[in-house]
């Protein structure tokens, strides 16, 4: 069962989140006790320039050859401060909007940006520089969120089910309910308040690529940074031997929790196909790696909602409608901001962290027990707050 905790003190908190997508970095205000949400308020998305996403690519490429008692290479240092400083610029922003003061804010949670993910070796990396950012905005900052976990046995990710439960609890419509975030890689979270709907049942894993591939896949093809509104998909004819040659890996067997880095897969499997067959095969593998991801679940979901990018994609999205049996709809239709939602779980799990509330569970990650985690980074001038 689910951990939440007991309800305490509503705190006014930011979150923070850069994806394996590149795309920019999200950021969202929200008042919570880390156990129920109050009310969301305003979130942005500023934006990468293409010398800063190809600026994280080399980074990544970098971190390929390193393990966790490497040096770290200057170019990721450098790196490290040039994001911190965008996130900076992200919160700044958010202030801006919101008419907030820095010390109207009570926490920021930072994600920063993860360069590898290798729970099997007890090693997950994001970058980020919790104490320069607090530093910069004048408000305590929580990172490395995953550190923690993988240390306990867990896998790392995913860290949001908790806030999914949480959004759901205040949202619902039906009692089994999937969570699918197509980011660069898909999560799902499946809840059930059926038993217990004040302490809800919980199960999350990666079910497979995201948009990573198609992405990859539309930049080398088009220059664009991502399909479209799936055209590129659309214009395709789908090559189910590929799609079962990709579907035939390991991964889609393995018992959950589970959890997979950007690069597991890639398109080589598509090498020779023309754009729109490579797109349209790559649209079809996502669709069906979460089809196959309900293998997993205790009980079939009465409904799925989908949050991150790959709802804004018309193909993806109808050709997953397709192979649902129920309903399936944007996040939005509950109310909910699926732009939004990684950005304002930071927000989240920063409050639980600073409360030592569990970020991840057993049944989320595979951790032993229920493990909190982060590290809190205060400004030079201490405000009011949190007790220390």
């Amino acid at each position: 069962m689910a951990v939440l905790g007991e309800p305490g003190d509503v705190k006014c908190a930011i979150g923070l989140m850069s994806g394996t997508s590149m795309d920019g970095v999200d950021a969202a205000l929200i008042y919570t006790d880390g156990v129920r949400v109050e009310r969301l308020g305003p979130s942005l998305t500023l934006p990468y320039t293409p010398e800063m996403r190809e600026q994280i690519r080399e980074g990544l490429r970098l971190a390929t050859s390193c393990t966790n008692n490497t040096p770290v290479p200057e170019a990721i240092k450098q790196l490290e401060q040039d994001l911190t400083d965008w996130h900076g610029d992200a919160v700044e922003e958010l202030l801006t909007v919101t008419g907030h003061k820095p010390d109207e804010v009570d926490v920021i949670g930072f994600h920063g940006q993860t360069l590898t993910h290798r729970p099997d070796r007890r090693w997950t990396w994001q970058i980020g520089d919790g104490g320069r950012l607090a530093g910069r905005t004048g408000i305590k900052v929580v990172n490395d969120f995953r550190t923690a976990d993988v240390a306990a046995g867990g896998e790392g990710a995913p860290l949001v089910p908790l806030y999914h439960a949480a959004l759901l609890a205040r949202s619902r419509r039906q009692d089994v309910v999937a969570l699918l975030n197509i980011g660069g890689v898909a999560n799902v979270t499946w809840v059930s308040f059926k038993n217990n709907p004040a302490e809800p049942e919980i199960i999350a894993f990666d079910t497979g690529p995201g948009n990573a591939m198609i992405d990859d896949w539309a930049e080398i093809h088009t220059g664009s940074p991502v399909d479209t509104d799936g055209v590129l998909a659309s214009r395709g004819l789908n090559h189910e031997e590929v799609v079962m040659g990709l579907m035939a890996s390991p991964y889609f067997d393995e018992r959950p929790p589970k959890t997979l880095d950007r690069d597991d897969f890639n398109i080589q499997a598509v090498r020779g196909l023309s754009a729109e067959d490579g797109a349209a095969t790559l649209t079809n593998f996502v669709v069906e790696s979460i089809v196959s991801a309900q293998s997993h679940f205790p009980s079939p979901p009465e409904a799925w909602y989908i949050t991150g990018g790959g709802r804004h994609n018309p193909t993806l999205m109808r050709r997953l409608r397709r192979r649902m049996p129920v309903l399936v709809d944007p996040i939005e239709v509950l109310g909910l901001r699926g732009d939004a939602i990684e950005a304002e779980a930071f927000a989240f799990l920063a409050v639980r962290s600073v409360r030592g509330l569990p970020l991840s569970l057993p049944e989320t990650t595979g951790c032993t027990a229920p493990t909190t985690g982060g590290v809190l980074h205060k400004p030079r001038k201490r405000k009011a707050g949190w007790r220390t």
